[in-house]
């Protein structure tokens, strides 16, 4: 945190572009964020060949550009040694270090060895594509014992497989248990990241501040909608300001006594544990709607009593096993049982109704 009790901030767009779209999207950052860093990608690393890679060393020229027009400093992604080396050259404020280099141990280590005594530069991490800490932990050890002073993490969620309204896993326990093991690591949360969406960044913003993250990496573009990557994620420097304003920022850690303290803790862990309760839930009724589809299509009745008395009893006995009492499991999925039974009605009855307005028409 700032000593404002805001978050401390990176903004910017996802990629460098142009020196225009540069300097437009900071002067608009700098307006209300003066001590902001300005964040930009410089080397993108796209899944797939043919999409925007960055413009390479020559985005670094134009960030110094802007710096000494703005004030504003500027943080890059850093993948490899040489992208290491031309940042240095370039005086680079800040470097990160992307989910898919975490990942790999060897890439980890080989930017170790050239950051060695690399003390002025603040070196963040980010969390690995997969949720493991211990790959998190690992890769902010090698950083550290390559002795650079200025460490900090990023939490920007989990590579994930089926749909979800997120674009990256947020599995907020991961980040906890980071920063239970880690308690004077800085830890930043990468909304744009997480969300994937404009519409999920006040919701993920929140709760990163609702568990006492230091900080906040948005992508922030002038035009978004022009972005030559991720435009769906980037917002506006005016949208940006709105979000921050509309945070509500609790006391930190260390002005709460220590009794509510470890109180936080615990229910920071039970909030976390909510979000994928509900997440699930959201799940698992998409996945109601396709059996209501199934059922119509071949001509099954919507209540299958005989499934539901052997769910239930599965359940109940995981839930004895668990030491979770028989009458709160019966009542949770009876719950989820009728909301089931509703939800394939519902989606049955969506599905008659476009069949008899095609016959109509």
């Amino acid at each position: 945190m700032n000593q404002s009790g805001k978050p401390f901030l990176i903004a910017g767009p996802c990629s460098a572009e142009s020196p225009a779209q540069l300097l437009q999207t900071a002067k608009d950052i700098a307006l209300n964020y003066p001590n902001a860093v300005l964040r930009a990608g410089v080397w993108k690393p796209r899944t797939r060949p043919g999409s925007f890679e960055g413009v390479g060393e020559e985005a670094l020229i134009w960030l110094n550009e802007v710096k000494a027009s703005t004030g504003l400093r500027f943080a890059v992604e850093v993948a490899t040694p040489l992208h290491v080396e031309l940042a240095l050259k370039h005086k680079v404020d800040v470097m990160w270090i992307g989910a898919r280099t975490v990942v790999n141990p060897f890439s980890v280590q080989e930017l170790a060895e050239v950051l060695k005594g690399i003390k002025e530069v603040p070196v963040m991490v980010k969390n690995p594509i997969h949720p493991d800490v211990n790959l998190w932990i690992g890769a902010i050890e090698r950083i550290m014992t390559a002795g650079v002073d200025k460490i900090a993490a990023v939490h920007r969620g989990f590579h994930q497989y089926g749909n979800s309204q997120f674009r990256n896993e947020p599995a907020w326990e991961i980040p906890i248990q980071l920063k239970t093991q880690m308690p004077d690591l800085a830890l930043f949360c990468d909304p744009s990241h997480i969300a994937g969406n404009r519409t999920l960044l006040s919701f993920v913003a929140q709760r990163a501040m609702d568990l006492d993250m230091d900080g906040l990496m948005i992508e922030t573009h002038c035009t978004p909608d022009l972005a030559l990557s991720d435009a769906k994620q980037q917002i506006t420097p005016e949208v940006l300001h709105e979000l921050l304003n509309g945070l509500r920022i609790g006391q930190s850690e260390n002005e709460i006594i220590d009794s509510s303290n470890e109180l936080q803790k615990l229910r920071n862990s039970i909030d976390a544990i909510d979000d994928e309760l509900v997440q699930l839930l959201a799940k698992r009724v998409g996945y109601s709607k396709k059996i209501g589809n199934y059922k119509q299509e071949n001509n099954i009745t919507i209540l299958q009593i005989r499934r539901w008395k052997k769910t239930l009893k599965n359940q109940l006995k995981n839930g004895a096993a668990l030491g979770v009492d028989e009458k709160f499991v019966r009542a949770i999925y009876q719950l989820i049982h009728d909301e089931s039974i509703s939800v394939q009605s519902q989606s049955q009855q969506v599905k008659s109704d476009g069949k008899e307005s095609l016959k109509k028409a």
